[in-house]
């Protein structure tokens, strides 16, 4: 059985790297399309605004990219602890 000081830790550094992914999810998902139309002034390619391309595309590959960081993560997280599943 696992001791309360390893449950903390391990509860500690989930709950960190959870709030650290909501984070940037309110940031791709609120802040990036709150100043889309200054992001409007740059243009990146093909005649795309940097603003268009954060809300179509962006923000997308933003949140799979950090569904993947979060799920490495949290299975070192888990194999610190010796919670990992096999």
């Amino acid at each position: 059985m696992h001791s309360d000081s390893a449950y903390e830790g391990h509860w500690r550094k989930t709950r960190t790297l959870t709030f650290f992914i909501l984070a940037l999810w309110v940031f791709f998902a609120f802040i990036c399309p709150w100043f889309a139309k200054e992001l409007d002034a740059i243009e990146i390619w093909g005649g795309f605004t940097l603003g268009y391309y954060m809300i179509v595309q962006g923000s997308l590959v933003a949140f799979v990219v950090m569904i993947w960081l979060q799920n490495w993560r949290q299975d070192q997280i888990d194999d610190e602890f010796g919670v990992a599943e096999d």
